[in-house]
């Protein structure tokens, strides 16, 4: 198919939204006046800022988590308003971020001249899906025109019941004492020198993304994380020492092939940078937003096993050091805010368990899962998952925050993926409901059934950031959506099965009798 090269080509219909976001996001920050200001903080005339400076970002409903039953025939339309939907906030977010001189002196601005006009193509995109829906006999929930409206929010990190939390158990995630408020000071030690630099003030180290982060709010010394402290429900490990207690590892490699684009075909079929953010690949040699299943199936693969087609991706890891790589100017990459140096694992282990109660059931061909949430920090923390770590230190993760690393350590991402299926469907309309975690005891659902559990251990070898005077040093971040200000807690894991059915027997026969195999 040929789309899946280093170089993304832009659609011309897209380069004024490109260089529109380049401007916001890689400006230099001249642009983002009292952006992160802390909203008890006071000017020198001793008046607090105003309301308008605070918000950092927009935040919509996902609509495309509230649809649990899209007809076969109505996914594809439904699919691409999906995508539309996010590409509407991500020009919204553009706009917050270019017009910070006029929120400064109209409190209506953002309402009247961003978020109104939002909502009103938000209720279009929206209806929209509803015929998609109805077209073919399906029945769109009826309070879908309610989540057209979108609202301002800071800087702050989600708590656990913000959101679509539901009650999740994040509150232990203050690891190590660490502050989960992550916005409460965003000021960042003089970040509110933007507000000067409109003036031709002095210049405040943004890291190459007009300061749309992370903050040294986001990062934590692993040293200060408790060991055995991840009190967060989801991505629990599977395996144990009972029930099935097999392996089977798939060596794919790191990406020496290069293989990167801003698709989803998970989530955004048929649309061209339908994630927002640039994704490495190792397995699959044909994934894009436009692959089909037969694509899959007859496309090469990097896994030592050459019957091993799955596709295995995640978003890459930069280093904002500068560096202009090859998506510098597209959207996805630097026309998005994902700025920087991309660092490629230096280890990437995928492997099978088991389950602690029961054997497991072969996967079926072609099931997606994604596990974690882009969105995290808009939608709340119901789905969040992943974590980081250190080798040396594996003991101690961490899933809303960013670590330092001792010298000599590397920097670990560590996904455990849902490991129950309900039997029947390779997907499902939010992508999510196909599919469950374990529960507390290791037992699938009711309705569920113990598949195989991918578990994606990710090693980098990245400098240190450092912190100093409350502002954070070259960072590094994952890539995300523009709106998701690079926060850890977006961070995200996708798995396509494309294994033949003979080896996917082996796999199951491994696990469910003991052994490790690759």
């Amino acid at each position: 198919m040929g789309r899946n090269t280093r170089k993304r080509r832009t659609p011309l219909a897209t380069k004024a939204i490109a260089a529109s976001a380049a401007l916001a996001l890689g400006g230099g920050g001249l642009i983002w006046a009292n952006f992160y200001a802390s909203a008890h903080e006071e000017n020198s005339a001793n008046q607090t800022k105003s309301a308008g400076a605070q918000i950092a970002t927009i935040q919509c409903p996902d609509v495309g988590q509230k649809l649990t039953d899209v007809p076969d025939g109505a996914r594809q339309g439904v699919d691409k308003e999906l995508a539309n939907l996010d590409k509407q906030i991500t020009e919204a977010y553009s706009r917050l971020a270019s017009t910070r001189r006029a929120q400064a002196g109209d409190a209506g601005f953002v309402n009247n001249a961003i978020l109104g006009p939002l909502k009103s193509k938000r209720v279009a995109a929206i209806d929209r899906i509803g015929i998609n829906i109805r077209r073919v006999g399906g029945q769109a929930p009826g309070n879908l025109e309610q989540l057209a409206e979108c609202q301002g929010m800071g800087a702050e990190q989600p708590q656990a019941n913000d959101g679509n939390g539901d009650g999740q158990n994040g509150g232990d995630q203050n690891q190590g004492g660490q502050d989960q408020n992550q916005g409460g000071d965003q000021n960042q030690g003089g970040q509110d020198q933007g507000g000067d630099q409109n003036q031709g003030g002095g210049q405040v180290d943004d890291n190459g993304n007009g300061a749309a982060g992370p903050f040294a709010d986001d990062f934590v010394n692993i040293n200060d994380v408790q060991p055995n402290s991840r009190n967060f429900p989801n991505g629990l490990a599977a395996n144990g020492d009972s029930g099935s207690t097999g392996t089977f590892t798939a060596k794919c490699g790191v990406n020496e092939n290069n293989l990167f684009n801003s698709d989803n075909l998970i989530v955004a079929p048929g649309v061209d940078n339908g994630a927002h953010h640039t994704h490495d690949y190792v397995g699959n040699q044909d994934n894009d937003g436009f692959s089909s299943d037969q694509d899959l199936a007859n496309a090469a693969t990097s896994c030592q096993n050459q019957a091993d087609k799955s596709t295995y991706y995640w978003p890459v890891l930069r280093l904002q050091d500068g560096t202009q790589e090859f998506d510098a100017g597209d959207l996805g990459g630097g026309g998005e805010g994902n700025v920087g140096k991309i660092l490629k694992a230096s280890e990437a282990d995928m492997k099978f368990v088991g389950n602690k109660k029961s054997d497991v059931v072969a996967m079926p061909k072609f099931l997606r899962i994604i596990t974690g949430d882009a969105k995290a920090f808009t939608n709340g923390l119901k789905n969040a998952n992943t974590s980081f770590s250190c080798t040396g230190f594996e003991d101690r993760q961490v899933t809303d925050k960013y670590v330092i690393c001792p010298q000599g350590s590397q920097v670990v991402r560590t996904s455990n993926f849902q490991s129950c299926w309900d039997g029947q469907n390779i997907d499902s309309a939010n992508h999510r409901d196909h599919v469950a975690f374990v529960q507390q005891d290791g037992s699938c659902p009711n309705g569920f059934q113990a598949i195989p559990q991918l578990q994606v251990r990710l090693v980098y070898d990245v400098p240190a950031p450092a912190i100093e005077n409350g502002q954070v040093k070259a960072p590094y971040a994952v890539d995300g959506f523009p709106e998701q200000l690079h926060k850890p807690i977006t961070d995200h894991n996708d798995f396509i099965n494309v294994m033949d059915e003979n080896l996917m027997n082996k796999v199951v026969q491994c696990i469910n009798s003991g052994q490790n195999c690759e």
